[in-house]
C-alpha cells in the first residue's frame, strides 16, 4: 500500500535551489561525451579536459607507494594538512614566486576546485560581490555564488589578448564589491599579465580596499621568456589582504591525485581549516605524501613538460590561424588556445547554420568527431578553448579535421 504525502510536502522541491542552480563543468562534460564517444569506437578527438597527457614523475609515484605501507598514513591527520607538507608549500612558494610565507598560512585542500570554493567561503557574505574577469575558468562563479556571493563579470576580448585593465575593473566596482578573482596564466585563454598590469591592478586593488583571490596553478608553464607575476609580491602591501591558491595538478601532472592549497593571512587561514574540518577532514594522507615529493623535489620533469606544451603551443596556434574566419591569439600560458569563431556563425556547414559556438561546437562533434569546449562555457559565446594537452599526432589530426569542415563555410 502507497504511503500518501500531504500536499504541501509533496509540493516541495527534492533538491535545494542552491544546488539546483548549479552548472555542471562544461570541460567535463565535454571530455565526458568525448570519452562515451571513443567508447563505442568512434574515432573521436578530444580537446575538452585540462590534463597533462605525461604520467605523473616516478618519484612522485614511489613515494605514493610507501606512504601506503605506513600505519601513519592510515589514520586521520591534522585538517589543515600534514605539517610537513605545509612548510614544503611555504618554502617552494618562496622559491618559485618569491612570496615569503610560514607553514601556518598554508591550508591543503583537496584539490585546486576546493581551495577556490573554500577561499570564497570563507570571505564572503550574501551578497557580497566578486569581480570575475571574463574569459573565466567554468568554476569561478559557481563557487562564488554557492558561497552566497555575486559574481560581477568584466569581459577582455582578443584586442588585449583576453586581459582586463583598471578602468574596466572600477566601472564594474560597487559598494558591495569585497573580492577580485585574478588567474595568470589563464584558464582557458593562456594569457598571462605583465609584472606593470599586475603591479596596477594590484595598487588599485590595495586602494579601493578589495581582497584579491589569485589563482596560480599554471605559474610553471609559460613561454617566450615570460615570466608569472604574484600579485602579493609585485605589491607587498597586499598580501594581507590576498589569498593565494595553487595545487600539483598541472605542475606535475596530478590531476587525480586531488591536492591543492591556499595561501593567505593567518586568521583567514585558520577560518578556512576550521570549515574544512567539517567539510572533509584531511586531504588523504596518501596523496599528501605524494604531493610533499613533488613540491620538494626538482623542476627538471616540469621542464620536459613545458617544453613539449611550448611546441604544441606553437603547432596549433599557426594551425588555427591558417582556418578562414578564425581568429586565434598566441597565448603566452598554460596549454590551452582560444580562438575567435565569430565570423563563422550564421554561416552555412553542411546544410547547418550554427548561430552560436555551442550549436557550432555539437557540429564540428557529429561531423569532424572532434571535441572542443565552447566559449558560452567561459561566460563569452563566440569562442572555442581548445586544450593542447593531448599528444601532437592527435592534435594535428584534430585541428586538420576541423580546419576541413570550417573551409566548407558559406
Amino acid at each position: 500500500m502507497a504511503v500518501s504525502q500531504d500536499t504541501a510536502s509533496s509540493a516541495q522541491p527534492r533538491v535545494s535551489a542552491r544546488i539546483a542552480g548549479i552548472t555542471p563543468s562544461a570541460t567535463l562534460a565535454v571530455d565526458a561525451k568525448a570519452k562515451a564517444l571513443k567508447a563505442e569506437g568512434r574515432p573521436v578527438i578530444g580537446f575538452g579536459a585540462g590534463q597533462p597527457d605525461f604520467p605523473t614523475p616516478d618519484h612522485v609515484v614511489e613515494a605514493a607507494v610507501a606512504a601506503v605501507r605506513d600505519r601513519a598514513n592510515h589514520g586521520y591527520t591534522a585538517a589543515a594538512g600534514l605539517p610537513e607538507l605545509r612548510e614544503a608549500i611555504a618554502a617552494k612558494t618562496e622559491r618559485d614566486s618569491g612570496l615569503s610565507c610560514s607553514a601556518s598560512q598554508v591550508l591543503v585542500t583537496n584539490g585546486g576546485k576546493q581551495a577556490v570554493y573554500s577561499a570564497f567561503a570563507t570571505l564572503l557574505d550574501p551578497g557580497d560581490e566578486v569581480l570575475l574577469p571574463a574569459p573565466y575558468w567554468t568554476t569561478y562563479p559557481e563557487s562564488i555564488t554557492l558561497a552566497g556571493g555575486v559574481p560581477v563579470q568584466v569581459t577582455a576580448d582578443e584586442s588585449t589578448g583576453y586581459r582586463v585593465g583598471v578602468d574596466q575593473l572600477e566601472a564594474a566596482r560597487t559598494e558591495r564589491t569585497k573580492v577580485l578573482l585574478f588567474n595568470s596564466p589563464s584558464n582557458p585563454t593562456g594569457s598571462v599579465y605583465s609584472r606593470e598590469q599586475v603591479a596596477e591592478i594590484g595598487r588599485w586593488a590595495l586602494e579601493k580596499g578589495i581582497w584579491v583571490v589569485t589563482d596560480e596553478i599554471y605559474e610553471h608553464l609559460v613561454y617566450d621568456g615570460v615570466r608569472a607575476e604574484s600579485m602579493p609580491v609585485v605589491v607587498p602591501e597586499l598580501a594581507d589582504r590576498t589569498l593565494v591558491l595553487n595545487g600539483v595538478a598541472k605542475t606535475w601532472s596530478m590531476t587525480g591525485w586531488r591536492v591543492g592549497w591556499l595561501i593567505g593571512p593567518e586568521d583567514v587561514v585558520s577560518a578556512a581549516a576550521s570549515f574544512q574540518s567539517h567539510l572533509c577532514g584531511n586531504v588523504a594522507n596518501v596523496s599528501q605524501r605524494a604531493a610533499l615529493a613533488a613540491v620538494a623535489g626538482p623542476l627538471d620533469v616540469v621542464e620536459t613538460m613545458r617544453s613539449a606544451f611550448d611546441s604544441r603551443r606553437r603547432t596549433i596556434v599557426s594551425m588555427l590561424s591558417d582556418i578562414p574566419g578564425v581568429e586565434c591569439p598566441t597565448p603566452e600560458g598554460a596549454f590551452y588556445a582560444y580562438p575567435s569563431v565569430k565570423a563563422l556563425l550564421g554561416t552555412e556547414i553542411r546544410g547547418q547554420r550554427p548561430t552560436d559556438t555551442v550549436e557550432l561546437a555539437d557540429l564540428i562533434l557529429a561531423e569532424a568527431e572532434v571535441a572542443v569546449v565552447p566559449g558560452e562555457a567561459f561566460g563569452t559565446p563566440g569562442y572555442f578553448r581548445f586544450s593542447y594537452a593531448l599528444a601532437e599526432q592527435d592534435l594535428i589530426e584534430g585541428v586538420t579535421r576541423v580546419a576541413d569542415l570550417l573551409a566548407e563555410a558559406k
